[in-house]
């Protein structure tokens, strides 16, 4: 590893393999969002679709 600095910021040069495993293991650690039901959709959606036409 090794450090860079450029106009006064800092940066870290990594291996090729290293930063690969990194995003591996962040890719790994990401949860996705609350997925909906088809009910909670079907809700959601008709409240967005009445938000939209009172709005015009």
């Amino acid at each position: 590893m090794k450090e860079l600095i450029i106009d006064d910021e800092n940066y870290v040069v990594i291996p090729k393999k290293d930063y690969q495993a990194l995003q591996i293991t962040a890719a790994l650690k990401w949860k996705p969002e609350k997925t909906f039901s088809i009910e909670e959709a079907r809700a959601l959606s008709k409240k967005r679709i009445d938000e939209w036409a009172s709005g015009k």
